[in-house]
This record gives structure tokens, C-alpha cells and sequence, in this order.
């Protein structure tokens, strides 16, 4: 006797298909689908059009992968710090890697950076050294930020607790907590 897949079955394993895409573990992805369904038994009275339910129950996925990544971000758990190297500091992990990171910086934009933010010149002044408009100098230090803030983001994982206390800084090539 054959054994047919029930719509509801083929359903479900291409729910865990779609989130095993986005989170890429098998066990993960079946503890989502699992949690959807929770929720869409939870909230089977608010769908207003029985025709777009599978659409619905796609929103309820994607918002519930959503929110499986948001709670990982902000969950630092025991094994992510190093317990057993106490004078470690990760502050100090920050400072060094955001100067070595500086220094790969182009010139122009790298010296109104450390002028503006290291030197504490206005960028008033900056403009009058440099012989440049303000608006140019404003321009130079904004790049200069997202050019360190894309390249530090790259070189490490920096996670800080609820009061901005850097508690994890590891090096995302080594997978260890050392400067770049």
C-alpha cells in the first residue's frame, strides 16, 4: 500500500526547507517550524482571508527567524567569554585593533579622523589646516567612520552588555579573543 504525503506534511517540510535556508541547521530550522505552528494555532482567529493563509503563515516564518536572530544577537552566554584568562581586556582588544584598522585607512580620510577624534581638533580648524571647505572636512570624517566601522565590523565580533561594557572581542579569522 502506498503511503501518500498529506498537504499539511508537504507543507511543513517545505516550511523547514525555507527556514533551513536562512539559519542553515537542521535542528534549528525544525524548532522554528515547530514554533510557528505554535503560533499560528495561537493566532488562527486573526487571519481575515482563508485564500492567503499560506502567505500568512510565510509572515509568521519570517518574523519568528526574525526573532530567533535578534535574541541571539543580544544573548551573550558563559562560554562566549574566556573565564580563565581574568586579565584580559576587552576594552583595551577594542582600542588596539581600532588603531591598527586606522592605520589602513587612505590618507586624506584617515587624518581628519585622527585630527577630529584623537587630537580633539574642531573641524572648523581641520578645514583651515587642511585648506579645504568645512563641508569637506565633515565629509572626510563621516567616510572615515563608516570605512573603520565596516572594517572593524569585518575583523571582529564586539559584543557589549546592556550599559556598552565590551564584554566579547574575538577576531572573526582566528576565532580567538586577540587583537587583529
Amino acid at each position: 500500500m502506498e503511503q501518500f504525503e498529506t498537504p499539511a506534511c508537504f507543507f511543513e517540510n517545505e516550511l523547514k526547507g525555507f527556514v533551513y535556508k536562512q539559519v542553515k541547521d537542521k535542528a534549528l530550522a525544525e524548532d522554528i517550524v515547530h514554533d510557528v505552528f505554535i503560533k499560528v494555532q495561537e493566532k488562527i482567529n486573526q487571519l481575515q482571508e482563508p485564500k492567503k493563509a499560506a502567505g500568512w503563515i510565510y509572515q509568521i516564518t519570517r518574523n519568528t527567524i526574525i526573532d530567533h536572530f535578534r535574541k541571539q544577537s543580544k544573548y551573550i552566554g558563559p562560554y562566549d567569554i574566556n573565564a580563565h584568562d581574568d586579565a584580559l581586556n576587552f576594552n583595551e582588544c577594542v582600542e588596539n585593533s581600532l588603531k591598527k584598522i586606522l592605520q589602513t585607512l587612505p590618507f586624506k580620510y584617515r587624518e581628519a579622523l585622527e585630527m577630529a577624534g584623537l587630537e580633539n581638533i574642531s573641524q572648523l580648524e581641520i578645514a583651515n589646516r587642511l585648506g579645504i571647505s568645512y563641508s569637506g572636512v565633515k565629509s572626510r570624517v563621516q567616510r572615515a567612520r563608516q570605512m573603520l566601522k565596516e572594517k572593524l565590523h569585518k575583523a571582529l565580533v564586539i559584543k557589549a552588555d546592556r550599559y556598552g561594557n565590551i564584554v566579547v572581542c574575538m577576531n572573526r579569522q582566528r576565532n580567538c579573543c586577540q587583537y587583529v
